[in-house]
């Protein structure tokens, strides 16, 4: 869910099902007008989609779970990404987590089937880095002959993967069919970039996520590494030596662009965004960048304080 999109945005201590709770009824023509789009888009939790948005765009999210020792959570739902981020800075044991099953992702189908779906497209985080998207492939497997459901690799994750989920939703909304809205995002997916400064490598290694960045490990005593996300894999992008470096590498990259779009600052709870805008402004004033804050599902990987930009290149 994509947490505190700005000063107005949920509390980021409400969860899922707080918002849910508190929200009042739609109107019945604004209900009836949801229940008959006939494509409905289903994501996961990766997308970090602020549970509002979610809910405005009609966009159903299957959580991840995470895990603290011996005790499992469910992203979203009875975890806060306030709670999170509290437990990842006193808990000894440094998070885990885990796909869906694949019955979770068979609800949630049946669900949009029941309130009227022709179609559903599922956008899920890259393959490359988790077994959701498989997960979401054997649930739709369960129903075949039942409605057609397209599961996609949005190879991206966290405020990439939720540019991709938003504008499905746009063209679902304003009409378009499955096979439209499945090309369009597998066209996303080539044109989204995820890149992100982190200030450890503790919680990507001990998570067996840290793929082609392996080479950053043994030389990080003052190293703040970067990492590129953008092929749904990480691979490592730069290092720097202080983290003010680290966070003008990153405008880098966005300014080596002509131009971009859904330009994004995801970061875990990091104490220096509004640094971080000040460097993008001569480019991209304040009310051009969308803030999120990065959920447990990716959180517990990229660790505490991470800093990232996303962005979509114009087609």
């Amino acid at each position: 869910m994509q947490r505190a999109l700005g000063p107005s945005g949920p509390s980021p201590q409400a969860t899922r099902a707080d918002i849910d709770a508190s929200e009042p009824e739609r109107p019945a023509a604004e209900q009836q007008e949801r229940k008959i789009m006939p494509v409905r888009i289903v994501t996961d939790s990766a997308a970090d989609l602020e549970a509002a948005e979610a809910k405005e765009l009609g966009v159903e999210v299957v959580p991840l779970s995470i895990r603290f020792g011996s005790v499992e959570y469910t992203d979203g739902v009875d975890l806060s990404v306030e709670q999170f981020y509290d437990k990842l800075g006193s808990s000894d044991e440094l998070p885990e987590t885990a796909a869906p099953s694949p019955g979770a992702f068979e609800t949630a189908f049946r669900r949009q089937a029941d309130a009227g779906a022709d179609a559903i497209v599922c956008i899920n985080l890259s393959s490359g880095l988790s077994a959701t998207m498989q997960a979401a492939q054997n649930g739709a497997k369960a129903l075949q002959g039942d409605i057609d459901v397209r599961v996609v690799d949005s190879r991206s994750i966290t405020s990439g993967l939720a540019a991709q989920v938003r504008r499905a939703a746009q063209a679902a909304a304003d009409g378009a069919d499955a096979d439209a809205i499945e090309s369009m995002v597998r066209d996303l997916a080539t044109r989204t970039h995820v890149i992100g400064a982190l200030d450890t490598l503790d919680n990507l290694r001990k998570g067996g996520r840290i793929g082609g960045a392996q080479a950053l490990l043994g030389s990080l005593l003052a190293i703040k590494p970067l990492l590129d996300i953008s092929t749904g894999e990480v691979a490592e992008a730069g290092r720097a030596r202080t983290r003010r470096k680290a966070l003008q590498v990153l405008r880098d990259k966005v300014f080596e662009r002509p131009a971009v779009e859904e330009l994004t600052l995801a970061h875990g709870m990091a104490p220096d965004v509004d640094e971080m805008r000040e460097l993008l402004s001569p480019r991209y004033p304040a009310d051009q960048i969308r803030v999120a804050i990065i959920g447990a599902t990716i959180g517990a990987h990229a660790g505490p304080r991470v800093m990232g930009v996303t962005w979509l290149d114009p087609a």
